[in-house]
């Protein structure tokens, strides 16, 4: 074992943040917290034989350039997941500010999440949503377990995004949009 620096647990984190790994956090507390930063919407999708298939997810990111990876993260209880996993790809569309209603639809369990929804496919078939303000098409790269939660990373194959059209963002529990002044 390598020896620790004073002050340092064995881990290399500092001792107060080791005490502070292993105390519980207050659900609501930490809910709330964390609602204070802002993030956009997206809608993960892909296609299996059983037709399309998606969620609402707001943990999107990017991860890397070389190779260009991005990462979402989704419950591992998620029943429309598992079908995405099976197919080996997926995309990833950021909603624009008119699609709350699309946010809401696809955040439903059990509902027909597709009904009204216009969208068309990529390239490798994943369903790219009309009026996203960006997409991105992915190879499923690699996926950690976390908690409660699994983290997906996907390799990016094909993006785009549409002009003139801004982010529909959740902050604090709503959704928010960005001033005019952000497009210059």
């Amino acid at each position: 074992m390598i020896p620790c620096a004073p002050g340092l647990a064995e881990t290399g984190f500092p001792a107060a943040w080791e005490d502070a790994m292993t105390t519980q956090v207050d659900e609501a507390h930490f809910r709330d917290t964390l609602g204070r930063f802002a993030s956009g919407i997206t809608i993960v999708t892909a296609t299996d034989g059983a037709g399309p298939v998606g969620f609402t997810c707001q943990s999107f990111s990017s991860v890397s350039l070389d190779p260009p990876l991005v990462s979402f993260s989704v419950m591992a209880s998620s029943t429309s997941y598992p079908r995405i996993r099976e197919t080996g790809g997926f995309a990833v569309n950021v909603l624009s500010e008119g699609q709350r209603h699309v946010s809401a639809q696809f955040a439903r369990r059990g509902a027909d999440k597709w009904a009204g929804i216009d969208w068309t496919p990529s390239s490798v078939g994943n369903p790219l949503l009309d009026d996203a303000l960006m997409w991105v098409d992915c190879e499923l790269w690699a996926e950690h377990e976390a908690g409660d939660h699994v983290i997906v990373i996907g390799r990016v194959t094909r993006l785009d995004r549409a002009e003139g059209l801004r982010p529909l963002l959740y902050y604090r529990g709503g959704y928010r949009s960005i001033d005019a002044d952000a497009d210059e």
